[in-house]
């Protein structure tokens, strides 16, 4: 495994909130490339029992009651973490990102095979925003309140870093 992972402070930009508090974390080449079973189990071990299979939405949206990890499994994707003004990051087989409640992320490009296994502290369920009026101010105060998981799971480390 990598020696620790990539943190992304992402700012609010009044539309997407992302987390006042908590970085993105991105550990690189942490899992073998093209196995989902894997990340599913790397996941389970930590507390994060993984929800679903699937792609990144290409939209800007992101979780006001729920941290998410997301897992590369297949392909490539480029991802802008944190709405419109925030940073565009390259992901690969083997990638895991921690997106904080209410950090925002959205898939600007993937390769046809892209698979992605997504992940949720036990005991919370996501709901989608999208940036629309109204919501920042509703989702501010739910983000804020969301418990910190008690271990990040790629390495079951403590979590906040």
């Amino acid at each position: 495994m990598t020696e620790g992972p990539e943190l992304f402070f992402l700012a609010d930009d009044g539309s997407i909130p992302n987390n006042p508090r908590l970085p993105a974390l991105l550990f690189r080449a942490v899992l073998p490339a093209g196995d989902p079973a894997a990340a599913e189990a790397l996941f389970a071990r930590h507390g994060w029992p993984p929800a679903w299979r699937n792609g990144i939405y290409p939209y800007h949206h992101y979780h006001p009651d729920a941290h998410e990890a997301l897992a590369i499994a297949r392909g490539t994707v480029r991802v802008m973490l944190g709405g419109a003004g925030g940073q565009a990051v390259e992901l690969a087989a083997g990638d895991v990102v921690v997106l904080p409640a209410g950090t925002g992320h959205r898939n600007l490009g993937a390769s046809p095979d892209l698979l992605v296994v997504g992940a949720y502290p036990a005991g919370q369920s996501p709901s989608e925003c999208r940036g629309r009026p109204g919501e920042h101010a509703r989702a501010v105060p739910m983000i804020t309140q969301v418990p910190d998981a008690p271990r990040e799971p790629v390495r079951g480390r403590p979590w906040p870093l």
